[in-house]
Order: structure tokens, then C-alpha cells, then sequence
């Protein structure tokens, strides 16, 4: 007698581990960056809040943009002292209306070129040197020098067209270009003739401008024992930098009595601390 098979009833494993679903690419870089942006939008809300609510009825999305990095930077820097930086270029300015940024931050301090180069004077030099002391802005003269040109002629052009007196800024040198027909050991040397002359003749030690990049190539190891002033206008650029006394971080500010866009500047320290910055006597 043949015996019947038994099928024997198949079961499943209730602890049996279903394979997971693949999240999408797709999804997964959507994802990231809307958490990028959220970070960003977090970040750069002062900034976004200026730009939405601006009443600047006027001028491009770039200008606009440019207005709403400056409120971050001057919002960041509050506990620092603003001021602001004027040559020829910005023409006839209105000295009795300028008073701060956005009605907010006020303006203690302007650099005013004084002159460039061996024989160059700024041509606004006199009338803005003198209006800056009559509406109690602390005041610094600047020297715009010319790597081709004898650093002694540069330097006794500056001292004949600039009389420091008490309160005024150290002198400043400011340096952008590079030599066409000489090398960077010789360009060195001419600055430091500079410097030299003008510190033995107003008993002060210069500060010295540049861009970043020129600072960081050539200028801050050899130059050490200088303060300097530094432009660096890098959207991302947030905060003043340690090694940096002063900030030059746009060119683009709007200020009222100017009548063209102007750069803004920021000192490293409160008002107080730049008082004893100034010459003492």
C-alpha cells in the first residue's frame, strides 16, 4: 500500500527582515539643499529683512544686494566705531549732513587723501581737511604712493601738504600698485624710506593700506611693527580680522552729504580706543 505524500503548509519567518527602499538621489540632494539654504536664510536674515524692506526706490538689484551686505557687516560690528574715506573723486561734499549709515550707525572718524605720488595734491584735500575739524569727525591724511617714483619726493609731498595737529590720525601709506621697473626687495625698500621720513617728521609711527592679498604676499611679515588698514570687500567677508586696526569693507556705501558712493571703514577697537589712537600732541 502506497502512502499519500503530506504537504507540509509553508510559513513565513515573522521576524523576517524586509529589504529597505532606496531613498532617490534626487531626493536626497533636495533635501540638502533646502537645509543649506535654510542655514543660509537663518545666517543672512538681517540682511534679507534690509533688502525686502528697503525704500530705495532706485538703482539696480546689484546696488540693492551690495546695501543689504553692508547693514550685516555694520549689525555684526556694533560694539566696533565706523567711519569713512573721501578723495577727489567724491567731489563737493555736504560735511553738515553727514552724520551716520541708515540714520543707525553713527560716523566718527574719515581719511581724506592728501596726496599721490611725487608731486600730486588732492584737490579737495584742504577744503575737506578743514571741514572734518569744524564738525568733530576724527580726521587721518593719506598718501597714495607711486612704486615709480622716488619715495623721498613722495614722502616731503605728503609733509609739505599735511600739518597734523593733536587728535588727528597717524599718517597713512597706502599701497595697491606693483613696481613696473623695479623688484619687490626694492619697492620694500622705497616704503620704508617712506615711513621712515614721515615718522622722524611728525613723531608718530604711519599705518600703512593695502588689499589682503597684497598684505598677506608682501607686506605683513616685513612690516610687522606697522598697524595696518586693510580693504577686503568680499561678499563673505563678515568680521574684522585680529591683525587688522581698520577694515575698509565696501565701496559702495550710500552716505547723506555725499553725493557718490563712498567707502566705509571700520576701527578695530570703540571710540575711546581710537581717541588714544590720535596723535597726543
Amino acid at each position: 500500500m502506497v502512502k499519500a505524500k503530506v504537504k507540509k503548509p509553508s510559513f513565513r519567518r515573522k521576524n523576517a527582515i524586509k529589504p529597505k527602499a532606496k531613498f532617490p538621489l534626487g531626493k536626497s540632494i533636495l533635501v540638502l539643499v533646502l537645509i543649506l539654504f535654510s542655514i543660509m536664510a537663518y545666517h543672512y536674515r538681517d540682511a534679507i529683512s534690509f533688502y525686502i524692506n528697503s525704500k530705495r526706490n532706485s538703482g539696480t538689484t546689484i546696488d540693492k544686494v551690495a546695501q543689504a551686505r553692508i547693514h550685516q557687516v555694520l549689525t555684526k560690528h556694533e560694539d566696533k566705531t565706523f567711519g569713512f574715506d573721501v578723495s577727489e573723486y567724491q567731489g563737493e561734499i555736504n560735511w553738515k549732513e553727514i552724520d551716520s549709515v541708515e540714520h543707525k550707525f553713527p560716523l566718527h572718524f574719515v581719511f581724506i587723501r592728501a596726496t599721490a605720488g611725487k608731486d600730486k595734491v588732492d584737490s579737495w584735500f584742504k577744503t575737506d581737511w578743514n571741514s572734518t575739524k569744524k564738525h568733530h569727525l576724527i580726521r587721518g591724511a593719506y598718501h597714495y604712493y607711486r612704486p615709480n617714483e622716488n619715495s623721498i619726493a613722495q614722502a616731503d609731498n605728503f609733509i609739505r601738504t599735511v600739518s597734523l595737529q593733536k587728535g588727528d590720525l597717524p599718517p597713512i601709506l597706502d599701497i595697491e600698485q606693483m613696481p613696473e621697473s623695479q623688484s619687490i626687495a626694492k619697492l620694500k625698500i622705497g616704503l620704508k624710506r617712506w615711513l621712515d621720513r614721515v615718522e622722524s617728521h611728525y613723531k608718530i609711527k604711519p599705518i600703512i593700506y593695502s588689499g589682503e592679498r597684497y598684505y598677506s604676499d608682501f607686506l605683513r611679515d616685513e612690516f610687522s611693527e606697522y598697524s595696518f588698514w586693510i580693504a577686503n570687500y568680499n561678499f563673505f567677508e563678515e568680521n574684522i580680522k585680529d591683525d587688522w586696526l581698520f577694515w575698509q569693507f565696501t565701496e559702495k556705501a550710500v552716505v547723506e552729504g555725499i553725493y557718490e558712493n563712498v567707502d566705509l571703514n571700520i576701527f578695530n577697537g570703540t571710540p575711546i580706543m581710537l581717541k588714544q589712537f590720535t596723535k597726543s600732541k
